[in-house]
Parts: C-alpha cells; sequence; structure tokens
C-alpha cells in the first residue's frame, strides 16, 4: 500500500507546483512557479523518463547502447520537420513521427543486434554518429548547428509562450508518469521476466527455449520508441530541436543517469535523470554568479567548472554506491526476477513426460 501511494503522493505534489510561490532559497532559478523553475523541472522530468528508456535496455535487458540519444534526437527532429511541412501540421506530423522512430528503432536494433557485447555498443554509436552527422550538415530540413524550430501557428496553443510555461511542465510531468508505468507493467509481464533472465546469462535463457534475440529486438524497440516519444515532448518544451541531443555526450549522459540512480531499478533512473539534469544545468548558473567570483581561487577554481563537479560527484557515487542512488533504500541489485520456466516443447521430451 505505502509502495503504491507515495508515488502517487509525489505526482499530486508535483502536479500542484504551478500554483505555488514557494521560494526554495537558490535551489531553483525563483519561485516553484515561476518560468524559470517550471522549465527547470520540466527538463528534468524529460531527462528521467528518457533515463528509464535507457534503463529497460541496459538494466533490465543487459544492452548497453552508446547512441540512445539517436532515437530520441530523431523523436525530436522528426516531430519539428514534419509538422513544419506544410499542410501537416503538429496533429499529423506527431504521429507520422512517431511511427517512423519505431520504424527506425526496429531497423537499428536489427542490425545492432546481430552483434553482441561490446560489439553492440559500437553498432549504436556508429548509427547515432550518423544521425549526428547529417543534422549538423543540416541534412532534411534540420537546421545544422542552429537547430530547427516549429513555425508559427504549429503547436497547439497551449504549448506556444512563456505564459503557457505551467501547459509544457504538465505535459513533461505526464510523460515521465506514463513511460514509467509502461515500463513497470513490461517489465513485470512473462516478457519482462525474461529480459531481465536474458540479463543475468543469455545463454542459460536460450536454452530454456526462449529466443533471445526476438526478446532482446522486442525490449530495445520498445525502449527506443519510447525515447522518441521524449524526444518528441523535449521539441515542444523547447520549442524545436538542437544539434546538441544527438551528439555522443548525450548518450553518455543518459548512461550516467542510469548507473547514478541504480541500474535495473526504474525510480532510480527517474533519481539519476533528474540529479544529473539539476546538477548540469543549475552548476553552469552557479559557476557564473557573483558569489563563485568572489570566493577565494583554490575554491573558485573547482566551482566554476561544472563537469568537474559533475565528475566528482560520479566517481564518488561509483566508489561508495556501486548499485546507484537506489541502493541506498535496497537491500538487492536489481528486482526481484521471476525466472522463466523451460518451454516443454524444447526441453521435456515425450519421454521425460511420461516419467
Amino acid at each position: 500500500m505505502v509502495r503504491t501511494l507515495a508515488p502517487a503522493a509525489v505526482v499530486v505534489l508535483l502536479a500542484l507546483a504551478p500554483y505555488s510561490d514557494l521560494s526554495v532559497g537558490g535551489l531553483l532559478p525563483g519561485a516553484v512557479n515561476s518560468t524559470g523553475s517550471l522549465q527547470l523541472l520540466a527538463l528534468m522530468f524529460v531527462a528521467a523518463a528518457t533515463a528509464i528508456t535507457l534503463d529497460l535496455m541496459f538494466g533490465y535487458t543487459g544492452l548497453l547502447s552508446f547512441g540512445h540519444a539517436l532515437y530520441f534526437g530523431f523523436g525530436c527532429y522528426s516531430t519539428v520537420i514534419l509538422s513544419n511541412i506544410g499542410g501537416l501540421g503538429f496533429t499529423l506530423g506527431l504521429p507520422l513521427a512517431m511511427l517512423l522512430t519505431f520504424t527506425v528503432a526496429l531497423v537499428g536494433n536489427a542490425a545492432s543486434l546481430r552483434l553482441t557485447g561490446i560489439g553492440f555498443s559500437m553498432a549504436t554509436l556508429a548509427l547515432a554518429q550518423a544521425l549526428s552527422i547529417a543534422v549538423e550538415r543540416g541534412f532534411l530540413r534540420s537546421g545544422g548547428e542552429v537547430g530547427v524550430t516549429y513555425g508559427l501557428d504549429v503547436l497547439p496553443a497551449p504549448f506556444v509562450g512563456i505564459v503557457n510555461t505551467r501547459n509544457t511542465y504538465w505535459l513533461a510531468l505526464a510523460l515521465l508518469v506514463a513511460v514509467y508505468a509502461l515500463v513497470g507493467f513490461a517489465v513485470r509481464t512473462e516478457a519482462g521476466h525474461v529480459w531481465q533472465a536474458i540479463r543475468e546469462n543469455p545463454l542459460r535463457t536460450g536454452v530454456l527455449g526462449y529466443n533471445v534475440y526476438a526478446s532482446q529486438l522486442a525490449s530495445g524497440t520498445i525502449a527506443c520508441t519510447l525515447a522518441g516519444a521524449c524526444g518528441a515532448v523535449y521539441s515542444i518544451v523547447m520549442g524545436g530541436a538542437n544539434p546538441s541531443i544527438v551528439v555522443l555526450g548525450y548518450s553518455l549522459s543518459l548512461v550516467l543517469m542510469v548507473v547514478l540512480g541504480g541500474r535495473g531499478v526504474i525510480w532510480g533512473a527517474v533519481v539519476g535523470g533528474f540529479v544529473y539534469t539539476y546538477l548540469n544545468e543549475r552548476l553552469t548558473a552557479v559557476s557564473d554568479s557573483g558569489a563563485v567570483s568572489a570566493l577565494p581561487h583554490v575554491i573558485r577554481a573547482p566551482l566554476s567548472q561544472p563537469n568537474f563537479i559533475l565528475g566528482t560527484v560520479f566517481v564518488l557515487v561509483i566508489l561508495f554506491l556501486p548499485g546507484g542512488l537506489a541502493s541506498l533504500f535496497r537491500t538487492r541489485s536489481h528486482d526481484p526476477v521471476d525466472a522463466p520456466q523451460p518451454r516443454k516443447s524444447v526441453l521435456v521430451g515425450d519421454t521425460e513426460q511420461g516419467a
């Protein structure tokens, strides 16, 4: 009961945040309901949702992808570009973008999964780099280094302008809740148990009669399509797409979020996404503030380098909390796995049945 009510209470509190003018003493850019604070929180929600999708692959299926930004970025860019095409608009552009993202996720994973281990990781990296290069060169109206924004009257009116920041905030929160619920449901199905068995021992799972390749393909396609949906919401929150979301650094940051929060724990990915995004956004603002400039050089130097602080936090977590921040509240590194039962058609012959 507590495990069910606690997340629901948190969601309700977050949903009410736009009505609060509480000031939290510099932790946020302004009051909780200020434009800057709601924008930051919305970005944290999108990052956490995207981290959950990677955790489905990495934490629950054992597939380490260095190219998850490919699908996030593809969903983001395709939504903006298709919506801007004359006559389509957002109403048709969004579902078409999601259909394309699903297709790319299916084909990309089908090809990458022909390799295993580090080979799979390198294949995902290569595919992501291909998109990054295409975006930087401005292929297919991607805008090059400048990026691309929604045209006039393309986005629905409730999501346009600073005055509607609370609506984009609620949209990002709804995305996080939906992704959390979908992935949480998926990993508790029979297919989810098979994914976790593959994570522990792919060979043994195959011997039990399960199609390892097909199971991994299903997990990867679902995860990458959901990442594309996260990218679509990101485009609404930001009003467009920019090349920073398709570079290698963004893929690695998603991996860091999962490891930081706790691999194989959905709410751990949420915590990791929150912490990483918050530190990444706020440390940049703090490092440029007058308060830091007035400090002695020995203190000012590290505080003026946000990446140094982020790296230090990550190293400390790895050293003292190998299971991520989630291990502070857990005694086991992974959710319980109900081992899949052997399929009779594979392991149980007529002789055994009669024994």
